[in-house]
């Protein structure tokens, strides 16, 4: 007997908790002890010689290199510590100049914060030296610190570069350890893909190739832009990336084959796996390859043993061609060419302009607002408003959520470290148990980050000003006023905020997958131009699908209709692996496509786009293209309607 309905249980929706649950990632032990060592050891120094403030601003310095060192190869970690170290010594330079000065200060930040949100958009280590910049200006202009005004940003830079010579001491025995890992993780992944073709969890595995190509590539690239053609190790490492393409590329025609015909031999994935092996272990491979293979049949089938035989010759030769090995994507531009790109971007960007007033605006109205309130020590509230309107950690709205919820578990935390633990030298194990949280948690999410970085900060505050408990409470007001005007000032008072962004960028996505097809299928042979236009093409995909993320964490209405959108990403992700089946069967024996049939296919993809940049209501729903269904094109021209189909009026 059915039991009656009871009432209704009453639960926050998902898109308000979403970032509440933390992330499956592994606990990155090195990262924890280097964050043990590096916010402790400078208090130990600074209590030693009778100097605890300078400790703690070391330890400030050590914190900005904790939270920045987020890359894997050494030659990116390098710039992503030491580059935003300068920025945030310019900025805490400025602060302290400020310091004092009321209106003069609230001119200063809002300055700087202009600045710091318009080189934010450039990319990552612009980011978090704009961050930095922002962050040290603020800590400056709210605490008093040392004079002369060059000791502070001193002090801080020496925390700076402590984390990067506790970073580097692995680098004289791991090189290049870093790039030779991400290349042999990229081979394991698409060794899943291979064993996931005609299964649902094909789709899963795809996208976890791109990402791990996406980084490999950048890994690897970003050592040889300076050493091209003279350090063997990348010479190979780039030849084994390389190599592994045409398995990506061969996957969706072996994909369309299980469907049709049963899953793959499993010999497949598994020789794949021996490459990964012999990638990472590469002192332990020896003599040539021994694959045993079943004999191909279907043009899928000999895609796949071919890209699998090439890509085992590369791997296992001991010197490579090095006039052979392209960069494929391109090799980086000089320097100089990047910063006088970056700088016209920075410039000229509408969009950079409106970040850029967005967070001046914010605190601007932050540091006005505790300057006509007596509330001391109260940079907190501009501290509040930098972590909140980061434009790469995603939602305004959530962040603004989450760092309430976060700093209000971080100061439970830091409540019982000042109200228990004696001042002193007690300080440093104390320090040393909640600076190894940080990375740990960190990788779990916003909210677990702030929730780790706050009792820290107020713990190196107290050693500044000597407020003990009563810092408490002051900071927890802080941050709700500085939540409060992100979302008022960053969030509300900006419609832009209130829409997603899918719809631009998935019609520049439709539209590059247009030059796609018309690269498969134009009839001249440029490998090099097609597998850029591909590669641009799912990087575009993974661009709509971080902002379809960020998205569903907005509140109704923005979350809904970014909810609506999916359907259609992922047709058009389907469309670009029949075109690039279809690439593959021309390559290996199909008839080539009548060139009517791919100009009416770009015609359809083309019209799509100008559609879904047009309006909310997008395109009316076409019939079935037109041409041979039994030729090649066939599975392309039924994803393209299906796409079509998707994109009807109901979609906004």
């Amino acid at each position: 007997m059915a039991r009656p309905a009871g009432p209704t249980r009453l639960s926050p929706p998902a898109w308000l908790t979403a970032g509440f649950r933390p992330a499956p990632t592994p606990v990155p032990w090195a990262a924890v002890g280097r964050a043990a060592v590096a916010l402790s050891a400078p208090l130990a120094v600074g209590l030693a010689v009778g100097q605890p403030a300078y400790g703690a601003l070391v330890s400030m310095g050590a914190l900005s290199g904790v939270i920045g060192d987020t890359a894997d190869a050494y030659r990116m970690r390098i710039l992503n510590i030491a580059v935003p170290q300068l920025f945030g010594a310019v900025g805490v330079t400025l602060g302290t100049l400020a310091f004092g000065h009321g209106w003069v200060a609230v001119a200063v930040l809002t300055l700087v914060a202009l600045v710091s949100g318009m080189i934010s958009s450039i990319g990552a280590v612009a980011s978090v030296s704009g961050l930095l910049l922002l962050l040290n200006a603020v800590v400056g202009a709210g605490l008093p610190m040392p004079d002369p005004w060059w000791k502070a940003p001193l002090l801080l830079g020496l925390g700076g570069l402590f984390v990067l010579a506790l970073t580097l001491l692995g680098w004289p025995l791991r090189r290049a350890a870093p790039e030779r890992a991400a290349v042999a993780a990229t081979y394991r992944s698409v060794g899943e893909l291979y064993e996931a073709t005609g299964t649902p969890a094909y789709d899963e595995k795809r996208q976890a190739v791109t990402a791990s190509l996406n980084q490999s590539y950048d890994l690897v690239l970003a050592r040889r832009a300076r050493q091209h053609g003279r350090a063997s190790s990348l010479v190979r490492l780039l030849a084994q990336l390389n190599a592994v393409i045409p398995l990506v590329e061969a996957a969706p025609a072996a994909q369309l084959r299980a469907r049709l015909h049963g899953p793959l031999s499993a010999t497949i994935p598994a020789a794949v796996r021996e490459l990964a092996d012999a990638v990472e272990d590469e002192e332990g491979r020896t003599g040539a390859p021994v694959l045993d293979l079943p004999t191909p049949e279907r043009p899928a089938e000999k895609a796949v043993d071919h890209a699998l035989r090439y890509a085992a010759a590369v791997v296992h030769r001991t010197e490579p061609d090095a006039s052979n090995v392209d960069d494929r994507l391109g090799r980086p531009a000089a320097l100089r060419v990047r910063v006088r790109r970056a700088a016209r971007a920075v410039l000229f960007s509408e969009a950079s302009w409106r970040y850029g007033l967005r967070l001046a605006l914010c605190i601007g109205l932050a540091q006005a607002l505790v300057s006509l309130i007596p509330v001391p020590r109260s940079y907190w509230v501009a501290l509040t408003v930098t972590f909140v309107m980061k434009p790469d950690f995603g939602s305004v709205f959530s962040r603004a959520v989450l760092r309430a919820f976060g700093t209000a578990a971080g100061l439970l935390l830091a409540a019982l470290v000042l109200a228990e633990v004696p001042r002193g030298w007690w300080d440093v194990p104390v320090m040393c148990v909640l600076a190894a949280l940080i990375p740990a948690f960190s990788a779990k999410g916003y909210a677990f980050q702030t929730a780790a970085i706050t009792p820290v900060i107020l713990l190196l505050s107290d050693t500044l000003n000597q407020q003990g408990f009563g810092l408490v409470m002051p900071r927890l007001y802080d941050s709700l006023i500085g939540c409060g005007i992100a979302l008022i000032a960053g969030y509300l008072l900006w419609p832009e905020s209130w829409h997603s962004r899918i719809g631009d960028r998935l019609a520049d996505a439709v539209a590059d997958t247009a030059t796609y097809v018309a690269c498969a299928f134009g009839g001249l042979e440029d490998q090099g131009r097609r597998l850029r236009a591909r590669r641009k093409l799912y990087r575009d995909l993974s661009t709509v699908r971080s902002e379809f993320q960020r998205a569903l964490t907005e509140p109704p209405p923005t979350g809904t209709r970014a909810a609506a959108w999916w359907p259609l990403v992922v047709a058009v992700e389907r469309i670009v692996d029949a075109t690039t089946a279809a690439r593959i069967r021309v390559s290996h024996g199909a008839p080539e496509p009548d060139p009517a049939e791919v100009a009416a296919v770009e015609r359809e993809l083309r019209e799509l786009a100008q559609g879904i940049r047009a309006s909310d209501t997008l395109v009316e729903v076409r019939s079935e293209l037109p041409g041979d269904e039994n030729g090649v094109l066939a599975p392309l021209r039924q994803e393209v309607s299906a796409a079509r189909a998707i994109a009807g009026p109901d979609l906004r």
